[in-house]
């Protein structure tokens, strides 16, 4: 599996506004307990750097990108921690906001 680092990459240049940022009550806790900081991950996102997720996912991601507001879609990326957590972000379809969140609090 990959870290949640930042990797230079041909994934570095930012795609779409991630609009505001919510982070969970379970995010939250890994930021204080594992001292992770989410940055990282959220430049992979906004780079379309979908993390670990499967290639239909990271597909319809790419197609969900379309500039034209009728087209695009939600945005889903998976990552893990340093520390082994598992963490997603979900971009709304109409980049309003970003939301970084455990998978048991979907």
């Amino acid at each position: 599996m990959e870290s949640a680092t930042v990797e230079r990459s041909k994934f570095n240049k930012p795609l779409f506004d991630l609009g505001k940022l919510a982070v969970t009550r379970g995010v939250h806790e890994v930021i204080l307990q594992e001292g992770f900081s989410p940055l990282g991950i959220l430049i992979r996102h906004q780079s379309g750097d979908w993390g670990e997720i499967c290639q239909e996912d990271w597909a319809l991601n790419n197609k969900s990108l379309n500039p034209d507001p009728e087209e695009r879609g939600r945005l889903f990326s998976s990552y893990t921690t340093p520390g082994g957590t598992r963490i997603w972000i979900i971009t709304e379809w109409d980049r309003s906001v970003t939301t970084l969140l455990l998978p048991d609090e979907y």
